[in-house]
């Protein structure tokens, strides 16, 4: 099936008499016959759901589509993007690892990085995702266990070079993790270029309308978990009675064990009506992302006109811009909807445009469907040094605009008016 026809029907087929929609399970638990199934499920030996932390049969369907979409061989949905980074780094790193991940990534994923991980004793090295080979060979160390970037980043707008990063990590017998949030499964499939494990905000496109939080770990059941850096997946899980993933599982030994350990110990489990909800927007995403990207190349196209108040901006189809070349590689249906551009005259001035505009919401979100806008030194990168602001492609005039799917004509005038105002 093409992929608008898998956001359709992908993950669940009903049978005779049965919903054509997909059911919502709102049940925390379920019910079983005999003490000796419920053992065979907590020793990973029978399949089924028993609770709804770890499966559930709504939430169960949407992993199945997602995986089916980005070309993988399973998905766990969490509760939050950010759970789903989360979980992905932690399934495989812990207190006195290594990771390398390119610098141009979300705000908030370099605080959990910085911050968080560090505290976990995790240490996070970044580098200039357009730094030559030999520059970002020099971050690996011994202990390094993963590589991590954005297949577009947030909210610098720069497009990875997943293929040439993937042949890096892969040199280095560590696991590429791509976040392909902005992007989605519609305009590129990370693991196509060698990606290996994919993670989602699902909060953003997939769910496309802003109502429910969510992420999805995707694994593509390509990596090699047996070459001697892993011993998490190859020797024996005490909690699990002596388990070992890679044997039990196969290819499927990541992701079975980021569900039945890291979802079974921290609990960042997705609703089943959050799965529900993620399910519809997930019916309509390639509709959506197309007019999004559609839009977002109309505006701008405008912005470029405006260089008596703007500086730059950071959107592929713009005359000169350095990510032209990978975006025609990596995402040929679109370049997605996000723009970034720097007003002239700084932090002031900028806040002036945004507080100028009538039709566009000020919010602390992005890929909506409706136009939002936000000013991330002052939001979702408050806490970032200068340095690591200037190091995430973020400027004090930088805007992040979320263009939606109103006529792009409305879009257009709204920015217009606010423009001539600063």
């Amino acid at each position: 099936m093409k992929i608008s026809t898998k956001c359709l029907h992908s993950g669940y087929k009903p049978g005779n008499g049965e919903a054509n929609a997909l059911p919502i399970y709102q049940s925390t638990t379920f019910t079983y016959d005999s003490t000796d199934h419920v053992g065979q499920l907590f020793d990973l030996s029978a399949s089924g759901h028993f609770y709804t932390r770890l499966s559930n049969p709504t939430t169960d369907v949407v992993e199945q589509k997602i995986a089916d979409l980005e070309g993988g061989i399973g998905a766990l949905c969490t509760s939050s993007g950010q759970s789903a980074t989360t979980l992905a780094i932690l399934n495989i790193l812990h207190a006195g690892d290594h990771m390398v991940s390119t610098a141009t990534i979300y705000g908030g994923t370099v605080n959990l990085f910085a911050v968080t991980m560090k505290k976990m004793g995790i240490e996070v090295t970044f580098v200039d995702a357009d730094a030559s080979d030999e520059e970002i060979q020099k971050a690996f160390k011994p202990n390094t266990k993963a590589m991590f970037g954005e297949t577009i980043a947030n909210p610098a707008i720069a497009v990875l070079d997943i293929e040439r990063l993937a042949g890096i990590a892969h040199k280095n017998g560590v696991p590429f993790i791509v976040d392909n949030t902005f992007a989605t499964p519609v305009l590129c499939r990370p693991f196509e270029f060698g990606a290996d494990i994919v993670v989602h905000s699902t909060t953003k496109y997939m769910d496309g309308h802003a109502v429910q939080m969510g992420g999805v770990i995707v694994d593509s059941g390509n990596f090699d978990w047996t070459n001697g850096k892993f011993p998490e997946f190859t020797v024996p899980d005490e909690s699990y009675h002596g388990i070992v993933y890679t044997e039990a599982f196969g290819k499927a030994a990541y992701i079975t064990k980021a569900r039945v350990q890291m979802m079974r110990d921290l609990g960042a489990a997705q609703t089943p009506m959050g799965a529900f909800l993620l399910n519809l927007g997930l019916e309509t995403l390639p509709l959506r992302i197309k007019q999004h990207s559609k839009n977002a190349e109309e505006v701008a196209a405008y912005l470029a006109t405006r260089t008596d108040k703007i500086e730059f901006i950071n959107y592929p189809t713009v005359p000169g811009n350095k990510y032209y070349d990978l975006a025609e590689k990596y995402l040929p249906e679109g370049k997605s909807g996000v723009i970034a551009f720097s007003i002239k005259g700084g932090r002031e001035v900028a806040a002036k445009f945004i507080d100028s505009l009538k039709m566009i919401n000020l919010v602390v979100h992005v890929a909506d469907i409706r136009t939002c806008v936000l000013h991330p030194a002052s939001s979702t990168h408050r806490q970032l040094t200068d340095e690591q602001l200037v190091a995430g492609g973020v400027t004090p005039g930088l805007i992040r605009l979320s263009v939606g799917l109103e006529d792009v004509e409305d879009i257009l005038e709204d920015i217009k008016q606010a423009l001539d105002q600063i």
